[in-house]
């Protein structure tokens, strides 16, 4: 899937998205027009202004900038570095899912296996802001779900999005022909954002593609970052929503999706957690209720042949009852008066018939375990 480009017909892919004033629809309005981005450059003032409004055809016309130079420049030397591409909307290695969406992107910056772009694949989002259940969620989901063969794609943010890409590359080192993952930035693809997902980022480049409609250099402008979500969707077949509150850029996600013809799930949580608003409001709305990584792949149907898991799965291992881990019938007993909702400790001690001091002793233990969590406000919450 390898695209070789000649310097100049980069060069007036680049100088066509860096004109002012044009975005995708009129750079897509430009092509159907006149072809390759080389002839809209050799084309007359009158002949473009049939086309496009006035000042962007003078600005289409303007002598090439300095910037605009040196970011040419700059992205001949980035592809000659192993593992980058480029593919413009003319590339053959294009992904087909993108074409078929309502704007895709006028070029694709490609760091890393790029076949996995035409893979079957599973878009995985959700909260930044990600409880520790909903973060397992989403690890253990993708790892499955990249065992058994699909590419589970991501945005590379902090919470459930760097979850997922944690587990699919788990998942994708632990079987023959799995999956692995995408990450679809809103920066440059050369600059890692958020810094702390560096390592991660490196991973991901190895094992896995990442992928950037941004000329190199864009910095993480909020703007950009809702609308890379359309290239998540688009690349997907579906889109599973872990965590999101009521109004997060997940539902955004989710509704790209249901728009461009793609299958939607959701996690159901607590009623009471903020964090599971998002994914019930989407239930609501149609979206297909998800317990398990096979029923996903059950909704999807067939990708092709795609190997089983090796050994148990971490999903199976996890809707096992943690007090069946338990080493005493005290912390059964407190995992049973948890419940599955959030509860305070004055609560708990009603319900259990502990005193506080005691409580708190075995809920730290609980805690250290990663059975339970503490939510703001001082209140527990059993996991798994």
């Amino acid at each position: 899937m390898t695209q070789h480009h000649a310097p100049d017909e980069l060069a007036a892919w680049l100088r066509l998205a860096e004109t002012a004033g044009v975005g995708l629809e009129t750079a897509r309005r430009l092509l159907a027009a006149f072809g390759l981005p080389a002839n809209i450059f050799e084309t007359s003032f009158s002949a473009l202004h049939k086309v496009v409004p006035e000042r962007i055809a003078y600005a289409l016309l303007a002598p090439l900038s300095e910037t605009t130079q040196a970011l040419i420049e700059r992205t001949l030397e980035w592809l000659q570095q192993p593992g980058n591409q480029l593919f413009t909307l003319a590339d053959s290695g294009y992904p087909q899912a993108l074409l078929d969406i309502a704007d895709p992107p006028l070029m694709l910056y490609v760091k890393g296996r790029a076949e996995l772009l035409t893979r079957p694949s599973l878009a995985v989002v959700g909260s930044r802001n990600a409880t520790a259940q909903g973060i397992a969620n989403a690890d253990r989901f993708a790892e499955i779900l990249s065992q058994r063969g699909l590419t589970i794609i991501s945005g590379m943010a902090l919470g459930i999005d760097a979850a997922a890409h944690h587990g699919a590359l788990r998942g994708a080192a632990g079987a023959v022909e799995a999956g692995s993952t995408v990450a679809v930035i809103g920066t440059g693809a050369d600059i890692v954002y958020p810094a702390r997902n560096r390592s991660l980022a490196h991973q991901i480049a190895e094992a896995g593609c990442i992928v950037s409609e941004y000329s190199l250099g864009t910095p993480g402008i909020a703007a950009n970052f809702p609308r890379r979500n359309r290239i998540i969707s688009g690349l997907a077949r579906g889109v599973l929503v872990v965590e999101a509150a009521a109004q997060s850029g997940s539902l955004i996600t989710a509704r790209m999706a249901a728009e461009q013809g793609r299958d939607v799930f959701a996690i159901p949580g607590s009623i009471h957690s903020p964090l599971s608003k998002g994914c019930h409001q989407l239930i609501k709305q149609g979206a297909k209720l998800v317990e398990s990584a096979q029923d996903v792949l059950e909704e999807l149907g067939s990708f092709g042949a795609a190997p089983a898991p090796r050994g148990p799965s971490k999903l199976a291992k996890s809707v096992e009852s943690p007090a069946e881990n338990a080493a005493d019938d005290d912390k059964e007993k407190l995992l049973k008066a948890l419940g599955y909702d959030p509860v305070s400790l004055d609560l708990l001690a009603a319900r259990s018939g502990v005193d506080v001091a005691t409580l708190n002793a075995q809920l730290l233990v609980l805690e250290l375990e990663g059975l339970v969590e503490v939510l703001p406000g001082g209140v527990y919450r059993r996991l798994g």
